[in-house]
């Protein structure tokens, strides 16, 4: 086994304690938001770093699994953007929630899945290829389907740009990702120098985003903050649990069945959260900061869980993935 480095620890360490370490600054906001309030307005260039970063961990290999199992894949991303959206909805209506937090909560719903999720999926000894690749193909369909879920499902509580979304995901996801793919493709000695700082840039980049709309909307976290953490609990672990039974339907094996479960409830929340703050107000990404939280706790006790309980059916792909 290699050595690994102090800076390869420290990202180890951080992504360890993602969900405290967030927590934590989440509540250091919520004490001083005068603070951190101005953050709110960088939350999109923060976004972009973690996009440029994904998009540097990213090789052709990872879309072989679309060439070689698209089913998987097909099953995943329609979960992902049928499951999440139409949860966020329903509780909105079923919460009866002000237009603002309505709309985050569809936002999150309606965003590709995070990448934290990968590591989740390696842990449960899921699917880790499909996990990698459903990430990916979420992201790349994220600048048509984000803006249309919103318009639709959002449209009847406030008024909804769905050409501005567009162009703000193509500025914020897309652009950063395939700026990262290329370098990773053409200067990848210069790529492999940084690449283990990204995982601390990552987690350096959510917590800032969490703080900023922390700070935005401490009033109203006062007001509906046991609301929005019941709305967001149950939003993932209706997208936890219906993707697993979704990707059972699909006839997945169980590996899958880990990797579309994970994928589907582990939202790109920090996305939400850019652009309710750059369409809407703080208000609106406060689902998305909260959701920040939550699901890198339920994912991890998750993996945990599954972790003890390999699954026998795992595919030839995925055992390369892992062992790779």
């Amino acid at each position: 086994m290699l050595k690994r480095t102090p800076l390869q620890r420290i990202s180890d360490l951080t992504g360890t304690w993602l969900p405290a370490i967030v927590l934590a600054a989440a509540a250091i906001a919520f004490a001083t938001p005068s603070t951190f309030a101005p953050l709110g307005t960088a939350v999109p260039y923060f976004l972009i770093i973690i996009m440029l970063g994904m998009g540097m961990t990213l090789q052709p290999k990872d879309f072989a699994i679309i060439g070689k199992r698209p089913w998987p894949v097909v099953v995943g991303v329609l979960a992902q953007y049928l499951v999440m959206p139409l949860v966020g909805y329903g509780l909105a209506v079923a919460f009866d929630m002000e237009p603002m937090l309505a709309v985050g909560m569809i936002l999150v719903g309606s965003a590709p899945g995070g990448t934290a999720s990968n590591v989740m999926v390696y842990l449960s000894k899921g699917d880790t290829a499909l996990s990698v690749a459903m990430t990916s193909v979420s992201t790349l369909l994220a600048p048509l389907l984000t803006p249309v879920l919103v318009l639709w499902l959002a449209g009847e509580f406030l008024p909804v740009d769905a050409g501005s979304l567009f162009v703000s995901i193509i500025q914020i996801v897309l652009i950063p990702v395939v700026i990262g793919l290329l370098l990773r493709r053409f200067a990848p000695r210069l790529i492999d120098k940084v690449l283990d700082a990204l995982p601390l840039i990552s987690v350096l980049g959510i917590t800032l985003v969490v703080m900023a709309v922390v700070a935005g909307s401490a009033d109203t976290l006062l007001q509906v903050g046991a609301l929005v953490v019941l709305a967001v609990v149950l939003h993932n672990g209706f997208g936890l649990a219906l993707g697993y039974v979704l990707a059972k339907l699909g006839r997945l094996p169980v590996t899958g069945r880990r990797a579309v479960s994970i994928e589907v409830g582990m939202q790109n929340s920090g996305l939400a959260a850019a652009l309710a703050t750059a369409h809407f107000n703080p208000v609106a990404a406060l689902p998305a900061a909260v959701f920040s939280v939550w699901h890198n706790i339920s994912g991890s006790l998750l993996a945990a869980y599954w972790s003890r309980r390999p699954a026998k059916d795992t595919p030839k792909e995925d055992r390369e993935t892992v062992e790779a």
